[in-house]
């Protein structure tokens, strides 16, 4: 599959070119734009229990929209739904790909994600305590995340790196991660910062350059009060 990027990083807009029978696997309400020769079909996200899950704690949509191109291919465009960039990272049978749940935009056919409970450290570490794992057991594949803002690649090779928690996109196999503050709690009082994910081992780590969560502090105080 061929996919051409515009206007990155911040307004990223995605094409996939397909060629005939080809498919890709778009989260609902991505999709741009398309030629008329590809159909759309929809359907449940890897079953009905698998799609409640991954629905109820990885903050994906229960339904994922197909687009099969037709005799002559075709291509479709896609946009994440907040500003920032689209990354993409390609699947060897049995590798892993683990995702902030809300980062997943599409994936070729073969791809399959589920959720991978973070254990008791995911309660603590200030977001979901569930990621999106995604895989594929058949043949290569390649799964499109998005981010809020720009994305940056980190290599983690023995050394430890950290992380603040709202800046995570996704990790590879093979990393491993605590969770844990930057200074002591008087830091975290006075210094503005709350809680880290400390990343060792040897893979790749994503990251964004913005912050939701930051975006929505600093917006609540502009929020309209309900009058009495």
């Amino acid at each position: 599959m061929k996919t051409e990027f515009e206007f990155d990083p911040a307004f990223t807009l995605m094409t996939a070119h397909l060629s005939p029978g080809e498919q890709l696997k778009v989260e609902p309400g991505a999709m741009v734009a398309q030629s008329s020769s590809v159909e759309m079909k929809s359907g449940m996200s890897g079953g009905f229990f698998k799609g409640l899950k991954k629905m109820a704690f990885g903050g994906e949509s229960f339904i994922l929209n197909t687009y099969t191109a037709g005799p002559a291919g075709g291509w479709v465009s896609l946009a994440p739904s907040a500003p920032g960039d689209i990354g993409s990272f390609d699947l060897a049978p049995g590798e892993n790909l683990f995702m902030q749940g809300g980062a997943f935009i599409a994936s070729t056919a073969n791809v399959e994600t589920d959720t991978k409970f973070q254990g008791m450290k995911g309660f603590f570490s200030g977001e979901s305590v569930f990621f999106l794992k995604a895989s594929t057991s058949e043949g290569a594949g390649t799964v499109f995340y998005t981010s809020y803002g720009a994305l940056k690649e980190i290599e983690v090779a023995g050394e430890e790196i950290v992380v603040d928690t709202g800046h995570v996109v996704a990790f590879t196999d093979g990393v491993s991660y605590s969770v844990g503050k930057v200074g002591g709690l008087g830091s975290a009082l006075v210094g503005g910062e709350g809680f880290v994910l400390k990343f060792n081992g040897n893979g790749k780590v994503w990251i964004q350059t913005r912050d939701f969560s930051a975006l929505a502090a600093r917006l609540i105080p502009f929020m309209p009060t309900p009058s009495n």
